[in-house]
């Protein structure tokens, strides 16, 4: 049988994205199986990153594919790897899969399979989704009869091949979806592991809404001569979000946040945190407050988060509280506000955060509730995005922590008058050495609970 990621035919230029787009599905080279179950989704016209993504798949060419989230970035791989089990028929080895898709969280790897599942009727297909969280059980019985597709989360597709109850030696393609999420959150060494035992001759192909030079840099060592795609200026908001901040001591957030939420508008909200501890008690405070509320973040087990999320789809939650890690894999229309409780430390995740709302054309809100020493970084998100954004408020003095000089006390520490330390002793006499007294003030507790608090 031919190869389906045959590189023989069409020499392809570099940056496809100055070629005009092809306006149709029929146009991209997709068989007719796979252009029934576009149509019967109904699917006309491809968005910009499927016209020029799915055509380089199909032939063979390594992509780097970069488009605002919202924009069918899915759909653009997705197809290319139906097209391929379609034309190469033959059923997988055991333990073996033939086209490897990774993901970075639980939530986007369920809804790349549902996408994949509702093709599947056109096409004998078989999909498996390889998720930490979920029982190994049923995921060591599907992959020792052998998979077309696999959609996983890198944690859990280690410990399948630690265990050998996967082998990737035989994979085709692969895919690497939020790859910038991925090698930012701290998945490099388990992707360069995961990239080693895939076999040299393949196809590879990296999709995201943002990639930052220093990322891409690190991309290259996966790709082979790759098709670069980007169909909208990098890091780029939707426009239809209207963005707003906030300005305000950190104690006044949540009343700030209760303001936001009263808004009748405010139908389907989702509010983002730094922490998951932090998650959790704004999950438990927004409850108090006559909110339908749940938290969905890393330490949530996959049954927990899968109910949270399709709670909110149905309306039953109308409050989400989330994490950066699951801001990739919530892909629900509907969402009329996104709240930024805490800016985030990595500006590009900001883009990522308010793409929850104004998706499928609807329009949306986002405000970020923004204390002084979060100055910083709404200052580098202004400059991702671009523009200035709105602010309701005085913007507040921003905090500057105090470096110490070398072999001497921090600068800008104040002193007294008599040029002595804020509390130093008046008079000459030296104060009592309290290094080894015993302290009814004992600081273990106080320092526990911070560090606690911060994890």
């Amino acid at each position: 049988m031919k190869d389906p990621l045959s590189r023989q035919t069409i020499t392809v230029v570099r940056r496809m994205d100055k070629t005009p787009l092809l306006t149709h599905f029929k146009d991209l080279g997709l068989p007719e199986p796979i252009l029934r179950a576009v149509a019967a989704q109904g699917h006309e016209t491809p968005t910009p990153i499927q016209a020029k993504v799915i055509p380089l798949m199909l032939q063979g060419r390594d992509v780097v594919g970069i488009a605002q989230t919202g924009t069918g970035k899915t759909a653009s791989f997705v197809l290319p790897v139906l097209t391929y089990a379609f034309v190469d028929d033959e059923k997988p080895d055991r333990k073996h899969c033939k086209f490897l898709i990774i993901t970075p969280t639980r939530e986007l790897a369920t809804q790349i399979t549902e996408t994949i599942q509702v093709s599947r009727r056109f096409i004998a297909a078989s999909v498996h989704t390889i998720v930490g969280g979920a029982k190994m059980g049923p995921q060591v019985k599907a992959l020792a009869r052998g998979v077309d597709v696999i959609v996983a989360t890198p944690g859990r597709l280690m410990d399948h091949m630690a265990q050998g109850t996967l082998v990737l030696d035989q994979v085709r393609a692969v895919v690497l979806d939020e790859a910038d999420q991925m090698m930012d959150l701290g998945f490099l060494p388990a992707i360069q592991k995961i990239v080693k035992a895939l076999p040299p001759k393949r196809q590879t192909v990296l999709m995201s809404a943002t990639m930052p030079p220093a990322i891409r840099a690190l991309a290259d060592q996966f790709l082979n001569d790759p098709a670069e795609i980007s169909v909208a200026p990098q890091s780029q908001p939707i426009d239809r979000i209207e963005q707003t901040v906030i300005h305000g001591p950190a104690d006044e957030k949540r009343e700030n946040l209760l303001r936001v939420l009263a808004d009748k508008k405010a139908k389907s909200t989702i509010i983002f945190t730094r922490t998951k501890r932090g998650a959790d008690r704004l999950e438990k405070f927004l409850k108090a407050e006559g909110h339908e509320a749940a938290a969905i973040h890393g330490d949530k087990a996959h049954g927990q988060r899968e109910r949270a999320l399709r709670k909110f789809k149905q309306g039953d939650v109308t409050v989400l509280v989330a994490t950066d890690i699951a801001a990739r894999g919530i892909d629900i229309d509907g969402v009329s506000h996104v709240v930024n409780f805490e800016l985030p430390n990595v500006p590009e995740s900001y883009v990522h955060r308010i793409g929850r709302t104004a998706r499928a054309g609807a329009s949306g809100v986002a405000v970020s509730l923004v204390a002084a020493d979060e100055l910083k970084h709404l200052r580098a998100i202004e400059k991702v995005i671009g523009q200035k954004i709105d602010a309701i408020g005085d913007v507040p003095q921003e905090i500057h922590k105090a470096k110490p000089r070398r072999g001497g006390r921090p600068q800008g520490k104040p002193r007294n008058a008599s040029g002595a330390k804020p509390g130093a002793p008046k008079s000459g006499r030296p104060q009592r050495n309290r290094r080894n007294k015993p302290s009814s003030n004992n600081r273990s507790g106080p320092r526990s609970q911070r560090n606690k608090s911060a994890a």
